[in-house]
This record gives C-alpha cells, sequence and structure tokens, in this order.
C-alpha cells in the first residue's frame, strides 16, 4: 500500500506570489516539520508466519516494541509530516513481503521539509533483524534475538534478553538493563554504552572512532563474579575496574581505535 501526500503549505504559495530569493529566504525561515505533528497516524497489521522478522527503514525514526497479549501479527503505526517546493510530492510506503517488513519515505525537491516515524509491534517469539539507512532506533523489552545495523543513526536498546548484535556506522550505540549473556556491539564513529543487569558469557565492543564504557554486575548469586577482561586501545587510556581473571568464564572484549576505554562494576 502506497500513500501520496502533497501538502502546499502558506510559505510554498509564496513562493508562486514573489518567486526569486525572498521566497527562498521565507522557505528556509520557516518552522521545522516533525512527524510528532501529525495527531492522526496510520495503523496497520501484517501477517507474520514465521519467527523471524526483518524490518528495513530509511530516512525515519524507528521504534520497536514486543506486541501485547497473544498477538500473531506485525502491527506498524506511522506518523508522518511533509512539505516539498519545486520537487515531487513527499511519500511514505510500507510493504510487507515473507518475513521482510519495508519502511520507507521519500521527499525530494529544491526545498524538502519531512519527518516519519515507524512504531513497531512485534509478536513474542520472533526473533528481530534491522537494517536502517538514515534514522534513529530504540528498541525496548525483547527476550528473543535482536539484531540492529543502521548506516546513519543512533542505536539505543532497552531491556533486552536474548542475544543482542548492535552495529552503527554512524552514531552513538547505547544498551541498558540487559541481561543478555552474549552481547556484541560496534560504533564506526560513535561512542558505545553498556549497562549489564545481569552477568554476560561473553561481550564484544568496539568503537573506531568515541569512547566504550562498560558496567557489569559485581555478583552472580549473591558471589563475587571476575571477569577476562580484554582491551586494545590506540589513542587513549583505560580504566578498568572490575575483578579479573584470564580463566573466567565471562569474557570481556573492549576495543576502541580513538577514545578512553572504561569496564566497571554495574552496582
Amino acid at each position: 500500500m502506497n500513500v501520496r501526500i502533497r501538502r502546499r503549505p502558506r510559505t510554498a504559495r509564496a513562493l508562486a506570489a514573489v518567486g526569486g530569493t525572498a521566497a527562498v529566504v521565507l522557505l528556509v525561515g520557516a518552522c521545522g516539520t516533525d512527524a510528532k505533528d501529525d495527531t492522526e497516524p496510520e495503523h496497520r497489521t501484517f501477517a507474520l508466519a514465521g519467527k523471524t522478522l526483518t524490518v528495513e527503514s530509511s530516512d525515519a525514526t524507528l521504534e520497536l516494541v514486543p506486541a501485547g497479549g497473544d498477538a500473531k501479527g506485525v502491527k506498524v503505526t506511522r506518523w508522518f509530516s511533509g512539505e516539498t517546493v519545486l520537487g515531487g510530492d513527499p511519500k511514505v510506503t510500507w510493504e510487507m513481503d515473507g518475513d521482510r517488513l519495508t519502511l520507507d519515505m521519500q521527499c525530494s525537491g529544491v526545498i524538502t521539509n519531512c519527518s516519519a516515524k515507524h512504531r513497531v509491534e512485534v509478536p513474542r517469539g520472533v526473533a528481530v533483524k534491522v537494517e536502517n539507512k538514515d534514522g534513529r532506533v530504540t528498541a525496548s523489552g525483547f527476550r528473543d534475538a535482536l539484531t540492529v545495523r543502521t548506516k546513519d543513526g543512533s542505536v539505543t536498546v532497552d531491556g533486552a534478553e536474548g542475544p543482542l548484535d548492535l552495529r552503527s556506522a554512524d552514531g552513538s550505540v547505547t544498551a541498558r538493563h540487559i541481561t543478555s549473556r552474549q552481547v556484541a556491539v560496534d560504533s564506526k564513529d560513535g561512542s558505545v554504552r553498556l549497562e549489564l543487569a545481569a552477568v554476560p558469557d561473553r561481550v564484544d565492543a568496539r568503537s573506531k572512532d568515541g569512547s566504550v564504557d562498560i558496567a557489569v554486575p559485581e555478583k552472580k548469586g549473591g558471589a563475587k563474579v571476575a571477569y577476562d577482561v580484554r582491551t586494545e586501545v590506540s589513542d587513549g587510556s583505560v580504566d578498568v575496574s572490575v575483578p579479573r581473571d584470564d580463566n573466567s568464564p565471562h569474557h570481556l572484549s573492549v576495543r576502541s581505535a580513538d577514545g578512553k576505554v572504561t569496564v566497571r562494576s554495574a552496582n
């Protein structure tokens, strides 16, 4: 289902009236468009037969949460606000093909002002993979495997329990209240901050350009825990304040090419 939206704001009408540079200055000075201004968001539910879901998103904010109850389908809520001048109509699309959900926004012209947000509610028991281009990604409350790849945008995860794999080519990565046993976090250009609420088996965290801060529990089942900590820094300091044991089954590998590395207690 494709939705084509064309809105001609007051400033666009001014272009026809006054023309030239004056109109461009007027448009540049206009207030920015925000998806939250859409007071009547659209809703759609897509059938999902399997236990995996890939969400492909571009040019929009993406929020992922578990669906309530015994929901079987994938529910999507979409907010959109857009204006263009001397260009094509703003367009947002959503489509499900097998286990791949594609969410897209197109906004082109001499002057554009578009904003979109999608909220995706995923049935429980479904592993999720996100492929994102140009937009912030947030996810919370997932018990199953969660994988996020973003080319331009920050990633924030709260309360994950299943295997966690987060990678950003340009943006910070933050994960809080994590009880996953396997965690991999990578940022090519941005800081990494990871706070674990349960002792992990393995954590691999790295940043090419930014600090890496890892907080892990001091105790497991009332007993103190030591970690096998391996750090690598090309240009930056290292601060490890947790108990260390090279023979520990709890492995922490932390690397930064340009930034401080910190491994500390979460308690």
